[in-house]
């Protein structure tokens, strides 16, 4: 597999992940098979809410954590190699219709826009990587065309 197929995410962002897999393998799935096989144990699974509810969430749970396995096995921790431009990991900060907000660029599984992690691939993240402080990036967004300013990398 190549860089380009690679899942970028930084060093705390694999963190996180792994610490979401321990999680669900060790604690949260153990639960769900007890859930389940408490619910079996109710008589009728024809009309057992219960048991089809635990089935469902063990289901998603078996999803989320075959999912996180791909993701751990094909994850390329992204390292800031230069501030001088905006790469994958930096902090950038950005004077955007009068003030100052500050953005993380991460990769797509660490993409949080309420901390104010942006995905690479955004259209913000894609527009900013590769900048320099003192450059200005236009963003097209739903109420029109958005520009912003990069005043700090970090």
């Amino acid at each position: 597999m190549t860089d380009q197929q690679k899942i970028l995410v930084t060093r705390e962002g694999l963190q996180q992940l792994k610490e979401e897999y321990d999680n669900l393998v060790n604690k949260k799935r153990p639960e769900a098979v007890n859930r389940l096989a408490i619910a079996r144990g109710q008589g009728d699974l024809t009309e057992n809410s219960e048991y089809t509810a635990a089935k469902q969430d063990l289901a998603f749970m078996d999803g989320r954590i075959a999912e996180l396995e791909l993701v751990l096995h094909e994850a390329k921790v992204i390292t800031v190699h230069s501030k001088a431009k905006v790469d994958i990991g930096c902090k950038v900060t950005v004077h955007i219709n009068g003030k100052k907000e500050s953005f993380t660029i991460v990769g797509e599984w660490e993409a949080d826009p309420m901390q104010k992690k942006i995905s690479h691939s955004s259209p913000l993240g894609k527009a900013l990587l590769g900048k320099k402080v003192g450059e200005k990036v236009e963003v097209e967004a739903p109420a029109g065309k958005i520009q912003y300013k990069i005043l700090h990398i970090e």
